[in-house]
């Protein structure tokens, strides 16, 4: 389960998917479907959030950004033979 680190409240529509970019923005991109290719990423809210090394940021179910710790994070993966 993760914790809420913004409300921000926003309002999703089909066929999207929304993710918070590098510059810590809700963005937003068209879903590729049926063979047809994605739309170019969108801002939809200027947030500003700082990122923390070893969370992942997501929007949750209320449209609010919100983080959860990596499982992984840090640690080198091992090589395979």
């Amino acid at each position: 389960m993760g914790e809420k680190v913004k409300k921000v409240g926003v309002k999703r529509e089909d066929g999207f998917l929304y993710f918070i970019d590098k510059a810590g923005d809700v963005s937003r991109a068209k879903m590729a479907r049926g063979g047809k290719k994605g739309g170019k990423p969108q801002k939809v809210t200027k947030v500003g959030i700082t990122k923390e090394d070893g969370f992942l940021y997501y929007l949750d179910k209320g449209g609010d950004v919100a983080r959860a710790r990596m499982v992984n994070s840090g640690k080198k993966a091992k090589k395979r033979k």
